[in-house]
């Protein structure tokens, strides 16, 4: 077919699909009117008695009319579904893309960053506060120390310091061990290693109260609490306006060192289960858009709330001779 033949149909069907309703009602009040008049005028009437034919033609109308009807809504019914799925399929699409592109513009960072953003706040700041939320506190406080101790001159300098842990004088699983049948429990003495790990930061980290004081690079306080509670998230905090948060997502199963018993039926059991954190972190700030300010605000919150039900931690081993302030 030419495209002139084809334009004429488009044009016709056109035409038809708007004359369509005018004609049908047409039809239909000639229709009512005709069967109106013959109650009345009887030659009317008789007229139209023996006209079966003309009956059903108008009946056909009639089901035309209705079937045309039908096949509408039907129409309008599938366009409709139809465009509901386009509309999910393209809202799916952006959610995807979104979250693409939200990987390629803000993407994970490395403990490195949050160590250099550490860095420059204690250089920078009149007033600096430091919180941390982890494990047993060492991929913190270690970085920290050492900038410590090489600090500028300062004393109008105030650096506040706040380190949350596992309470390990409690029993947890987790950390823990391999028992009978593959069950986690407890590790007594595993968990003791952990308890001194942290009572051995605290106490490096608050020896450079005096060094800071005498060598002119500002003031420290250092408060420790603990809380218990497995290890599952880690959280840093700089100042009120910078926050890091990251997961400890990976199990490390390994022999315990000081088990010299035999393996059980259980391949693994007396294995310790450690926890590791990744290796990368998300860097919410305030001047990040107002998705990260809520993000910093959960953050903040979820913090806080730990921190005011958690309490102090009491060393009760004898603190190493000499702690190492390097």
């Amino acid at each position: 077919m030419s495209d002139t033949g084809l334009s004429w149909s488009v044009r016709l069907a056109g035409i038809w699909g708007r004359a369509e309703s005018t004609v049908t009602k047409s039809v239909l009040a000639v229709v009512f009117a005709l069967g109106l008049v013959a109650q009345f005028v009887k030659p009317v009437g008789d007229a139209l008695q023996d006209k079966v034919y003309l009956g059903g033609a108008l009946l056909t109308a009639v089901g035309y009319v209705l079937y045309s009807e039908v096949q509408r809504l039907n129409a309008v019914h599938t366009t409709h579904q139809e465009t509901e799925q386009s509309l999910a399929a393209t809202v799916r699409r952006l959610e995807d893309e979104l979250q693409r592109l939200n990987q390629v513009l803000r993407p994970r960072v490395t403990p490195a960053a949050l160590r250099t953003e550490i860095q420059q706040a204690l250089e920078a700041g009149r007033e600096v506060h430091l919180a941390a939320m982890s494990f047993t506190g060492e991929t913190f406080v270690n970085p920290v120390k050492s900038m410590l101790y090489n600090l500028s001159t300062d004393p109008a300098r105030s650096v506040h310091v706040r380190v949350l842990v596992p309470d390990f004088t409690e029993e947890i699983d987790v950390p823990g061990q391999v028992g009978a049948g593959g069950r986690f429990c407890d590790a007594p003495e595993f968990r003791e290693h952990l308890r001194r790990m942290v009572v051995g930061h605290e106490l490096r980290l608050k020896a450079h109260i005096r060094r800071m004081a005498a060598r002119g690079q500002g003031t420290l306080t250092v408060e420790f609490r603990v809380l218990h509670v497995s290890p599952m998230r880690k959280l840093y905090f700089i100042n009120t306006d910078v926050a890091y948060e990251g997961l400890y997502d990976k199990l490390d199963l390994r022999p315990d060192p000081d088990c010299a018993a035999a393996p059980g039926p259980d391949a693994a059991e007396g294995d310790l289960l450690d926890i590791l954190g990744g290796s990368r972190l998300d860097r919410r700030s305030l001047d990040n858009g107002e998705q990260d300010r809520k993000n910093l605000a959960r953050c903040r919150e979820f913090f806080e709330t730990l921190w005011q039900g958690a309490r102090e931690l009491t060393p009760s081993t004898p603190p190493p001779s000499r702690p190492d302030v390097s």
